[in-house]
């Protein structure tokens, strides 16, 4: 059905990286899971009234949250779409991330307003109805459930969005909680077994955590978090596609909401070209990154010696060692400075977040190692950072 709306309604759907078409398909998907979870909260609210199971008024009520969820990234969506203005110049991308904290603090709320109910009814046991109604209301619901899982998970991949991708996963969690309330009723048909209120604290409890998985997946954005290394890799092919560029580094990704990045870094170029032609590789890569990814980029260029045969063995002698204090370092911005006595190499290291060990004991291993090199002659200059990326 998704598929067949966005054909209608969508004009250059597969243009995913369209700012414009991502909205598109956040009303789309919004308004769909509104009018389903509408029905579905209509269903099993009648379904519960019948039978006198509090499982089957919970789960009712959480697709209730749920609709109204969609309501929430609906509007996320529509605001996250406006266009920059003099207090916002970077956007509103970052709308749609709050609406998801939103969505995640009504889950939470509901999850816990229905523990409470669960708890009651475990306390004061009642028996439930059997409704051949509404069992078919049940499993009616899960397939609807499955269903909206699907679309979500397909849509929220196929324009990088997290918030759908939550929905997903809390639409998937609501098939299995309603197969839960499903075999409570059936349970209590034909045994004497009354765990109407044990399900419902089941499906309270799976409430709580599609709320936490979805805070999750929207505060990451909020406090800032690395790219993907698809996203990186990306970057790095592009870049290194323009010669005389042969190297990057210092790589960041500003996120300002889906679609809307600032991506800086920093170029490495031959220190003996044409410093106009290398300008202009320059400005061409920046422009080939925006008309791509939709981003602002912004490259700065590092000039290294590339046509003096020892600098560039020493580099590399160099990076060797540094991989031997941590094989996961990087070394750039290399330089030889000879003296009286002995001779400078000046560059940076990167250390990779979560290694065992600090920025200060990797710059104190590779000035050891550095000074061991041919006899003492070389010295170390080094900063060791954390990377951006």
């Amino acid at each position: 059905m998704i598929e067949l709306l966005s054909r209608w309604f969508i004009r250059n759907r597969e243009n995913t990286g369209d700012p414009a078409v991502r909205l598109a398909y956040g009303r789309l998907c919004g308004l769909v899971g509104i009018g389903l979870n509408l029905l579905l909260f209509g269903g099993k609210l009648f379904a519960g009234t019948v039978s006198g199971s509090v499982a089957v008024t919970a789960d009712a009520f959480n697709n209730l949250s749920d609709a109204g969820s969609s309501v929430v990234t609906l509007l996320g969506f529509q605001l996250a779409g406006k266009k920059p203005d003099p207090q916002h110049p970077f956007g509103h991308g970052r709308i749609e991330y709050i609406s998801g904290l939103v969505v995640s603090g009504l889950i939470l709320l509901m999850g816990v307003e229905l523990g409470k109910s669960s708890v009651e009814k475990i306390l004061h046991p009642e028996a439930v109805d059997f409704s051949l109604l509404a069992m078919g209301i049940l499993v009616a619901s899960i397939a609807v459930k499955l269903y909206m899982y699907l679309y979500n998970r397909r849509i929220g991949r196929r324009i990088s969005s997290a918030a759908m991708e939550a929905t997903a996963t809390d639409s998937l969690s609501d098939a299995i909680a309603t197969t839960a309330v499903l075999a409570a009723m059936l349970v209590g048909r034909f045994t004497d077994l009354m765990i109407d209120g044990w399900v419902g604290l089941v499906v309270a409890c799976f409430i709580l955590f599609s709320g936490y998985q979805a805070a999750k997946e929207t505060l990451g954005p909020l406090l800032g978090q690395p790219p993907e290394q698809e996203l990186v890799e990306r970057i790095q092919q592009m870049v290194l596609s323009h010669p005389p560029i042969c190297g990057i580094h210092d790589l960041v990704v500003h996120d300002y909401g889906p679609g809307r990045m600032m991506v800086s870094l920093h170029a490495e170029v031959p220190a003996h070209g044409d410093i106009l032609e290398l300008h202009d590789v320059i400005d061409t890569a920046e422009m080939e990154l925006k008309r791509t990814l939709h981003c602002d980029a912004v490259i700065h260029m590092d000039p290294i010696i590339t046509d003096d045969a020892q600098i560039v063995q020493l580099r590399r002698r160099v990076a060797e060692l540094v991989r031997q204090v941590d094989s996961g370092m990087t070394i750039h911005d290399f330089r030889v400075v000879p003296g009286p006595s002995h001779t400078n190499l000046i560059f940076d290291a990167v250390l990779p977040f979560g290694e065992h060990i600090t920025e200060a004991e990797a710059a104190r291993q590779i000035r050891e190692r550095v000074r061991q090199m041919d006899g003492g002659e070389y010295y170390a200059v080094v900063t060791v950072e954390n990377p951006y990326v």
